[in-house]
């Protein structure tokens, strides 16, 4: 599996807990109530991380136990695809447009492909479009969605970075919270006022930024540990941290036994040598 999905490929690291902290916050955020939602990642500019964030925050809700699919909007330079290992098209843009689509294949199900993270699909973005601004805004966009409410719980919304092109800003009309991702000393605060002011503006709701790429020292980073089921909220999460200590206790033995086994053969070799 692609090295960027780290809560599935390191659950137990550091930043697998962060996401799923992040996860229980979005869900707490939810001022709706419903426990259907459609969460929208976007950035100010590009190469922030915001695919990234998107990626691993679906993955944690799938790992919860929500059924989630992850769809990849941004029409002009896609990228979800290539993470999740799934073929670019029939994506998005095909669904909204009919392109390279059979007429008895417009069903969403036919444009949801499956990953190896149990609960997660992933739409990837399709064809590249003459006019994905048009595409977004139609009314086509908000019953895709609608359908996808009826099969799965959360849907995560990959958007363009919003000082680039509208796309996002028009989205996050039907999104239910929108999620602003920065970049450590990099990403300017005024940047982010207008891009905040710009989605309220066209009625999305921003309910909070992150903070990617802020450099972290190695003695903090290994410094870290769970404390009881803290973090842990699926019954995978409980399964793989009882594996995980399972393997705590038993690996002394096994560096014990490596450690002897390594002076036998020493000591076997010198005997022959000296024979």
């Amino acid at each position: 599996m692609n090295k960027e999905l780290i809560v599935e490929n390191d659950p137990y690291s550091p930043v697998s807990e962060s996401f799923r902290a992040l996860r229980t916050n979005l869900q707490f955020m939810n001022a709706s109530g419903d426990e259907k939602q459609v969460i929208l990642i976007t950035s100010t500019s590009p190469s922030e991380g915001k695919s990234w964030i998107a990626a691993n925050v679906a993955i944690t809700f799938a790992q919860a136990g929500k059924k989630t699919c992850l769809i990849d909007l941004d029409l002009r330079k896609s990228k979800i695809f290539t993470m999740f290992n799934v073929p670019p098209t029939p994506g998005v843009s095909n669904y909204l447009t009919g392109v390279n689509v059979a007429k008895d294949e417009r069903d969403i199900v036919r444009f949801m492909y499956g990953t190896q993270v149990p609960n997660l699909h992933i739409i990837p973005a399709g064809n590249i479009p003459p006019n994905p601004s048009e595409l977004l805004v139609s009314e086509k966009m908000k019953r895709m969605l609608d359908e996808l409410k009826e099969i799965v719980d959360i849907i995560i919304l990959d958007g363009t970075p919003c000082n680039l092109v509208t796309d996002s800003v028009i989205v996050s009309r039907i999104a239910d919270q929108t999620i602003l991702v920065s970049e450590y000393n990099s990403t300017k605060t005024e940047d982010l006022k207008e891009t905040k002011k710009a989605i309220e503006n066209a009625g999305g709701k921003v309910t909070g930024v992150i903070l990617n790429k802020m450099p972290v020292s190695k003695k903090s980073y290994y410094n870290r540990y769970y404390y009881g089921n803290y973090g842990i909220n699926s019954e995978n999460d409980r399964k793989q941290l009882r594996q995980y200590k399972s393997y705590q206790k038993i690996l002394p033995r096994l560096r014990k036994l490596w450690g002897d086994m390594k002076e036998k053969i020493k000591k076997s070799r010198k005997d022959r040598f000296n024979d």
